[in-house]
């Protein structure tokens, strides 16, 4: 290591493994507002959810995430 290039700490990565939108761009109302998570699909893969404009309701965004937890196959007997 040369002297005065100190490298930083490494952090903890998983401190950064999940985003939440709190605000985002929306077409209708043409600005930033804030939105709403909603739960669309709980799939074998994971769970999708919809960001919707809190002011007009539009969907601005999606997001996926990778918990299967709450996925379960149900078989016929």
């Amino acid at each position: 290591m040369r002297p005065g290039r100190d490298i930083p700490p490494r952090r903890d990565e998983s401190q950064y493994d999940e985003f939440e939108a709190s605000e985002l761009f929306c077409e209708r109302c043409r600005q930033a507002r804030p939105v709403r998570k909603r739960l669309l699909l709980v799939l074998p893969t994971g769970k999708k959810y919809d960001y919707v404009c809190s002011v007009c309701g539009h969907s601005v965004g999606s997001k996926m995430d990778d918990d299967t937890s709450d996925f379960t196959i149900l078989r016929g007997t």
